[in-house]
Order: structure tokens, then sequence, then C-alpha cells
């Protein structure tokens, strides 16, 4: 797959994405996919469709409004970079507009490794206690 065929690929993967689409979302993974997050612990990877399909799961199947606002796309052959922002809203009201730049490798038509720059510190001093809470939990 050329440039344009990724880039179309990883917009497809946000369609999916933010339409909570999980099933979806899974096929858009190779078996061995990676996915972090640059600012969580370095062992904090997700493996494989299903593991990365149960930490967005984890992470945002409690928020009650999930947006997207996409920016800037590059592509250059296998690498797709995008700068976008999320914008989640909770049951009890708290809001929060998050800043991300995202970069995923695509390797024989999916994604081989996608990993998320952004500021935790943002996420956590605008979250509910009680969400924070279950994300914890879900990593016991």
């Amino acid at each position: 797959m050329g440039h344009v065929e990724n880039a179309a690929l990883i917009d497809s993967f946000w369609e999916a994405l933010y339409e909570r689409d999980f099933d979806r979302i899974a096929g858009f993974f190779s078996p061995t996919a990676t996915y972090t997050d640059i600012g969580t612990p370095v062992d904090d990877l997700a493996v494989g469709p299903a593991q990365i399909v149960d930490r967005l799961r984890l992470g945002i199947v409690s928020v009650e409004e999930y947006s997207h606002t996409p920016g800037l796309v590059v592509a250059d052959g296998d690498v797709v970079i995008t700068e976008h922002t999320e914008t989640w809203l909770w049951r009890t009201g708290e809001t929060v507009t998050l800043p991300f730049v995202s970069v995923h490798v695509i390797e024989g038509g999916k994604i081989a490794r996608w990993t998320d720059y952004w500021d935790l510190q943002t996420l956590l001093g605008s979250a509910p206690a009680w969400w924070v809470e279950e994300i914890a939990a879900g990593y016991v």
C-alpha cells in the first residue's frame, strides 16, 4: 500500500474508534500490533487486537460523549502521523479536550504499531475521581 492508501486506512480507523465500533477496530490491527501512550509506564503496552481493544474499552466505554477533531495528517510510506483532538464528557459533567499526535506504522495493510503522544496530566486533572479509580482497577 502507498501513503495515500495508508492515510485512508487510518482515516477509517478513526471513524471506527469514535463510533466505538470495537469489533471493527480489532480488524485494523495485525496479530502482533502494539499500542502505547507515551507518558504512561514503559510496560503499559497493549499487544495484539484483543489487548488493544480491551485497553480502549477501559478508557472510553464509561465516557458519556467522545468526539474527534481531525487536524494535520502526514503520510510517508508506511507511516501515518495525525495531529488531532478528542473531547471527552463524563456522565457527571466533567469534560476535557485532549490534544494528540498519533503515529501509526502500517505493514501489510494492517496497523503494526500505534503510539500516542499526549499529556496524561491534562486528562487526570479533568477526569472525575470515580473514572480514575475505574481505570486504575482495570489494570490490577
